[in-house]
């Protein structure tokens, strides 16, 4: 008689893609059957259940507004973060009458579609450029800022590098010019401190799974006096968002921020940690290794950095058979590798700006993931380092 063999469980990855999405954590996971299983009504009706399911939106609001240092009242949920950042800059633009809108030349490239978008409406997009280690300069922000402009947006960290925007100082020169400012501050949260009401910002776009939450649901904070016109018309949030709120997504999202808030200290200083152990080991290690943003201040987590010039869906791949997921910055094209925008914006040559790799950690990151990734790197990737080093001998030998 024979018996099948079952299957040896698949190795769990280490996984290095935070800034792309997070697990969603337990308390968030827990809060969203129990909404989905209890508290299914509409919070838009007066009966029972109803009032039952307002109040748990209530409370969640409360508790979500409280994480990100703005008042209930200011906060509106939304389906995330390109929701909220698309809400911000179109009614702002509505509001306002004016037509032009300055932006960093390193947004996210669904902020700098929408930017396409706008230009091919007559509106006039400026973008601000960064230096080399992805800062935007503060003079030509200041010279592209004037009083025909509606909105001046900024991430408050870049998504590939980690690196810290000034958010502080371009708000005042949005305020001095009479313009909104909006932050979209995805990347903040649940890695950096974070407080809407002492940012200057007058728009804040947020998204629940960057955070240990549920993907489909997010926030746009809008500061008090401030009268935003509405991207979904309809009655709910104030008037502010139609539709009926995603109310297990809401439940999840506040699970998740009252988990940031409890251990949010400890994990920056963990993830900050780890990170720079992973770069100096890396460096260390291996020939060629750049890191991007080495000299600006940048998020705890985050990790850019290019293995000499070799391509990064090369390096991506190899790390993959090895057990490491990553990304990178470069895009997919009918043509081929697109390099990253915001490796070009900051000097970056396009091959090298196809090179560059994101490692970015997240609260349930170990020192050994480290260590298993440094080897990895080492195993698979100096050969490789060793290859091209040769082959640019033999080129410069040949000339």
């Amino acid at each position: 008689m024979s018996h099948a063999v079952a299957p040896a469980p698949a190795t769990v990855p280490i996984y290095l893609d935070h800034n792309a999405t997070t697990r969603p954590v337990p308390e968030a996971v827990a809060a969203m059957v129990e909404a989905l299983r209890e508290t299914w009504a509409n919070a838009s009706s007066t009966h029972g259940p109803g009032q039952d399911a307002r109040r748990l939106l209530a409370g969640a609001r409360g508790r979500v507004a409280a994480f990100l240092g703005c008042q209930p009242a200011e906060l509106v949920f939304t389906s995330g973060a390109t929701e909220a950042n698309h809400a911000a800059l179109l009614g702002a633009l509505q509001a306002s009458g004016r037509a032009r809108v300055v932006m960093s030349a390193v947004e996210h490239p669904g902020l700098l579609a929408l930017a396409q978008r706008l230009r091919g409406r007559g509106v006039a997009v400026d973008l601000i450029p960064v230096d080399a280690q992805g800062r935007p300069s503060l003079a030509a922000a200041r010279s592209l800022i004037a009083d025909d402009v509606a909105v001046v947006s900024l991430m408050g960290a870049n998504n590939e590098t980690g690196v810290l925007m000034p958010v502080a100082e371009v708000a005042a020169l949005a305020r001095a010019a009479g313009a909104w400012m909006h932050v979209d501050a995805t990347q903040l949260a649940g890695k950096a401190p974070l407080s809407f009401a002492a940012s200057g910002a007058d728009l804040m776009s947020v998204s629940a799974h960057k955070l240990g939450g549920p993907k489909g649901v997010g926030a746009l904070i809008v500061r008090k006096g401030v009268a935003l016109p509405p991207l979904l018309s309809g009655r709910q949030e104030r008037n502010r968002r139609g539709g009926t709120e995603n109310l297990p997504g809401i439940a999840g999202f506040a699970a998740a921020c009252d988990r940031a808030a409890a251990t949010l200290g400890a994990d920056i200083e963990r993830m900050r940690s780890l990170r720079d152990r992973l770069e100096h080991r890396l460096v260390q290690a291996l020939p060629g290794v750049h890191v991007h943003g080495a000299g600006a201040e940048r998020l705890c987590n985050t990790l850019c950095l290019r293995f000499g010039a070799l391509d990064a869906e090369q390096v991506l791949a190899k790390l993959e058979r090895a057990g490491i997921v990553a990304s990178s910055g470069a895009a997919c094209s009918a043509g081929g590798v697109e390099p990253s925008h915001v490796l070009l914006a900051m000097g970056e040559s396009a091959p090298h700006a196809r090179a560059g790799v994101r490692l970015s950690l997240g609260p349930q990151t170990t020192a050994a993931d480290v260590e298993a990734t440094v080897a990895a790197a080492i195993e698979h990737l100096r050969p490789l380092l060793a290859e091209a080093a040769d082959t640019a001998r033999q080129a410069a030998a040949a000339a």
